[in-house]
């Protein structure tokens, strides 16, 4: 959803979604949230026989979607939450502006193990991408790395996924097999540097998973304290990309709001809180409570170790008191 948030842009005709593993669930939640864009489709990937594979099984559905309309494809990694609708929009007009047949986008990190590298041409154009099990121990050394993300001309898409191979280590298709193809056939092939390359981090592991949201733990609290909400302890403070705060809402430390919650002006919630789909009326205080899919009025005062029960409502002014289970 976040990859799809980053490619939201005005000139996007049309996004395809290639599905495997567990297509039906992905699917569904794409959908569900959504669910009035007709210019979303899926297609599955039966067998993942690589990224070059996967593009391939969708270049129908993107022709068919394209028409007779001239243009680029926008390859996207689904496990890259961190990725920046302006990088998108960046990168986007940086391919146009050099006219290249493609545009990869490059980061440089201090490790790069694990990635691709970034080979060039003595013309300063990208030549290729090698990935680290077919790498040299020079190519190792490189620490300008491929983020899975590109742009490619759309007439030039299909031969020269005709051209990749499964040659390699790991006998798969490989998506970056294009940047050879294309340069080796004389088109112009570039590199976009990310200017922060956080903006490329994966999610492979647990681990990786938590690093990725703290970074947008981090984006979207500051967000809403420039948006005019007030944090006492932002880094102690969570807040689900859904969730929607007006302005002079105060947040207690060890607050959490998942899921569809709306805070109305002047709400203060916590500390500890733990609030999942409720919404939260103009200057009502709620404390140390635990609510689900409730509705408390404007005005409320819920006092510290209450749970309000899923599907409660609590009238404007209502005083709830401590160590109540609410469920009216």
């Amino acid at each position: 959803m976040y990859v799809l948030d980053a490619a939201s842009h005005d000139e996007v005709q049309a996004t395809v979604v290639v599905v495997g593993h567990g297509a039906t669930w992905v699917e569904n939640s794409l959908k569900e949230r959504h669910r009035n864009d007709a210019r979303l489709s899926f297609v599955e990937q039966p067998e993942q026989l690589g990224t070059g594979h996967a593009v391939s099984v969708a270049l129908p559905t993107i022709l068919e979607k394209m028409g007779d309309l001239e243009g680029d494809v926008l390859i996207l990694a689904g496990d890259t939450p961190l990725l920046r609708h302006d990088t998108i929009a960046r990168l986007l007009e940086n391919h146009r502006e050099s006219q290249a047949a493609l545009t990869v986008l490059g980061a440089r990190v201090e490790d790069p193990f694990g990635y691709g590298r970034l080979v060039y041409a003595k013309d300063g154009t990208l030549a290729r991408i090698v990935e680290e099990r077919d790498a040299t121990r020079e190519e190792r050394a490189i620490n300008e790395i491929n983020t899975s993300i590109m742009v490619v001309r759309e007439s030039l898409l299909g031969p020269a996924l005709r051209m990749i191979n499964r040659q390699n280590s790991q006998n798969e298709y490989y998506l970056t097999d294009l940047v050879s193809a294309l340069h080796d056939a004389g088109h112009i092939t570039k590199v976009m540097v990310l200017e922060d390359a956080t903006e490329a981090q994966g999610v492979n592991d647990r681990a990786q998973l938590a690093s990725a949201e703290a970074v947008l733990r981090s984006r979207i609290n500051n967000e809403w304290m420039m948006r005019g909400v007030t944090m006492w302890d932002p880094q102690h403070t969570y807040i689900d990309a859904d969730v929607v705060i007006e302005p002079d809402v105060s947040l207690l430390p060890g607050t959490i709001l998942k899921g569809h919650c709306v805070l109305e002006r002047g709400a203060q919630i916590g500390p500890h809180a733990t609030l999942t789909d409720c919404r939260v009326g103009r200057n009502a205080v709620v404390a140390t409570v635990e609510a689900t899919d409730a509705d408390i009025g404007a005005d409320a005062l819920v006092k510290a170790f209450v749970v309000i029960g899923k599907g409660s409502h609590v009238e404007a002014g209502e005083v709830i008191a401590s160590f109540e289970y609410h469920t009216r």
